[in-house]
């Protein structure tokens, strides 16, 4: 039989590509897990890592081991739910990744819910965007994800996890001035307008200048970051144009003037995402449930 602890080093590799990144997430030395995946391959019989360049990569066997692996482990995150779901005080800890602004306007409210629904559940919140909390997920940094998925950009949903939808965010074209809810009837204009934008390789940048293209014109874009809340400061003070989310007021009246999207580009869906084998977990439905509570009770601009 197998070791399973080695197994589970081999799984890390797969995930987090490095023997160095394997070992600094399980505080071992680089040696020790080096030393653990050989005696993984002389148990199995066959080679499981190939040198590539400095690196190395797992065999056509390996991957077919962490396949079995990852059965075997959501199979015991199912056992620890069941032992959890027996009894009748919910403890332990639940870790938690948001980007911005979900950490800022949904998860308060649904921590302040967990601490007063049950009080020995001890719950870590991580800021990270998406892109990089989904493979933390898999990788089992984290035990439940929000994540966000802009219009004609979803992220590829991974069969590894369950995402459950949690609101439809609604997008709107951010310029200085009041608000005035009026419809958007030339993008076009904004041809020679700096714009805000989250930065290269982010969906929220993929979708915002997608949509400009689609109007006729490459936005001028002179500002770049993750903030949000930076977004709306340079609106405010007149240097940009902007794409925003409703989240962003979390039901304070907005400072800036708020234009509709064209028809199918004008909401972002927020999703949580959790491991299958850990969906049903006692700690993992409590957070979904107050979360869905916020969610529901949210105001919207």
């Amino acid at each position: 039989m197998f070791d399973l602890h080695r197994l589970r080093l081999l799984r890390e590799l797969k995930h987090r590509g490095t023997l160095a990144a394997v070992a600094a997430a399980l505080s071992y030395a680089p040696s020790s897990i080096s030393q653990q995946l050989s005696q993984l391959e002389a148990e199995v019989g066959v080679p499981l890592l190939e040198p590539v360049g400095r690196r190395v990569r797992l065999t056509e066997q390996a991957e077919i081991l962490v396949a079995h692996t990852e059965a075997v482990l959501e199979r015991l995150e199912r056992a620890e739910a069941d032992i959890a779901a027996s009894l009748t005080e919910l403890t332990g800890t639940l870790r938690i990744a948001a980007f911005q602004t979900a950490a800022l306007t949904l998860v308060p409210t649904a921590l302040g819910q967990l601490r007063d629904q049950h009080p020995h559940l001890r719950v870590h919140l991580t800021h990270m965007e998406p892109e990089r909390a989904l493979p933390a997920l898999q990788a089992r940094d984290f035990d439940l994800v929000l994540a966000e998925e802009y219009p004609g950009n979803p992220h590829p949903r991974s069969t590894d996890l369950d995402q459950e939808d949690l609101l439809d965010d609604p997008l709107h074209l951010a310029l200085p001035g009041p608000d005035t809810g009026g419809p958007l009837t030339d993008l076009r204009s904004l041809a020679d307008h700096p714009w805000v934008m989250e930065p290269e390789g982010t969906p929220a940048r993929h979708w915002a200048v997608a949509l400009c293209r689609d109007a006729g014109f490459e936005p001028d874009i002179r500002y770049e970051t993750t903030d949000l809340l930076l977004h709306l400061r340079l609106v405010e003070q007149k240097h940009a144009a902007a794409f925003l989310p409703g989240l962003v007021w979390a039901g304070q009246t907005p400072t800036v003037t708020l234009l509709n999207l064209p028809r199918g580009r004008r909401s972002r869906r927020i999703t949580t995402a959790v491991r299958h084998g850990r969906s049903q977990h006692p700690a993992i439905l409590a957070c979904r449930n107050a979360l869905q509570r916020v969610a529901t009770a949210k105001p919207m601009p």
